[in-house]
């Protein structure tokens, strides 16, 4: 089972004490990509190692004469930085998170160390891409307009129909209220004169008494 991870000069016996310490520690869908062992140039009983998994790198640092080995994990997502610099014997790698956090190890085979940082660059970005995909999952949620199909394809829901605006109903004006006239009644002036002529005319009334009479009526004028 380590044969794989043993193509790069690794220290067999180290890498099967990571290894069964790794294997209890892998989480649902978690594998193994690369170990690396550190290489001192004089005393090397108790090399440190680096694990990368497609969650997490992992340090492993051999305690109690090497009865006993602790380790420290950072997941993929808080690493913001990883570095290999190559010295005259062997290269450090150093991973940088979040928080501030660093932890490297030294003597590390420079072949090793060449292939930890590449696996840790494709992580990263893997991570990257993901939290974009997450990013744009957020603001679909947020703004309810664009679907994430698949990845790297994003469709844009049409707009909404703008709301059809009816024109507002013309003011009907309110009736002017008309002041009616007075229907005018017949003429009666003309009628109390019509009579009194009559009666004139009949002899009922004499000559004074009509004169007097229409006078009265023509006076209302």
């Amino acid at each position: 089972m380590i044969e794989k991870f043993l193509n790069d000069q690794q220290d067999a016996a180290a890498v099967e004490k990571v290894y069964t310490r790794l294997v209890d520690l892998l989480t649902t869908g978690e594998e193994i990509l690369y170990i690396a062992v550190q290489k001192k140039p004089l005393v090397n009983l108790f090399p440190d190692c680096i694990a990368l998994t497609n969650k997490r790198v992992l340090f492993f640092t051999p305690a109690n004469l090497g009865l006993s080995i602790k380790f420290i994990d950072f997941v993929w997502k808080d690493v913001v930085d990883v570095h290999t610099k190559e010295e005259i014997i062997g290269a450090v790698f150093t991973v940088k998170t979040v928080n501030g956090a660093e932890m490297g190890v030294d003597y590390l085979p420079k072949v090793q160390a060449r292939k930890l940082y590449q696996y840790a660059q494709e992580r990263k970005e893997a991570e990257r891409e993901a939290r974009r995909l997450r990013d744009l999952e957020e603001k679909r949620a947020e703004s309810g307009s664009v679907n994430i199909d698949n990845p790297g394809h994003v469709a844009i829901q049409p707009p909404a129909p703008a709301p059809v605006i009816l024109p507002e109903p013309t003011p009907v004006p309110e009736p002017v209220a008309v002041k009616e006239e007075p229907v005018a009644k017949p003429d009666e002036l003309t009628e109390k004169l019509k009579k009194l002529k009559m009666l004139f005319d009949n002899s009922l009334i004499s000559q004074e008494e009509y004169n007097q009479k229409k006078l009265e009526l023509l006076k209302d004028l």
